[in-house]
């Protein structure tokens, strides 16, 4: 290679590079964050997902069996 092709692969190389930086922002990089995805390019596009809030005590249905058989049990003492 004579010096002057070498000179232009390296302006080649710097231009692509350049290119390539400038080029990176605009493709949409998905970061996850506390379990969502962002930015997605087609979020606006996504579809809704709403969880409505559960009960505070995951045991519900257990708490109000126990506090009913305690009840039942006082009941019976007296």
């Amino acid at each position: 290679m004579t010096e002057t092709k070498r000179s232009q692969a390296w302006k080649y190389a710097a231009l692509g590079l350049l290119l390539a930086g400038v080029l990176t922002p605009s493709v949409g990089c998905q970061v996850s964050v506390a379990g969502q995805t962002l930015p997605s390019p087609y979020y606006l596009y996504d579809d809704v997902q709403y969880f409505p809030a559960g009960p505070e005590n995951k045991l519900a249905n257990e708490t109000a069996a126990l506090k009913k058989a305690r009840a039942e049990a006082a009941q019976t003492r007296r």
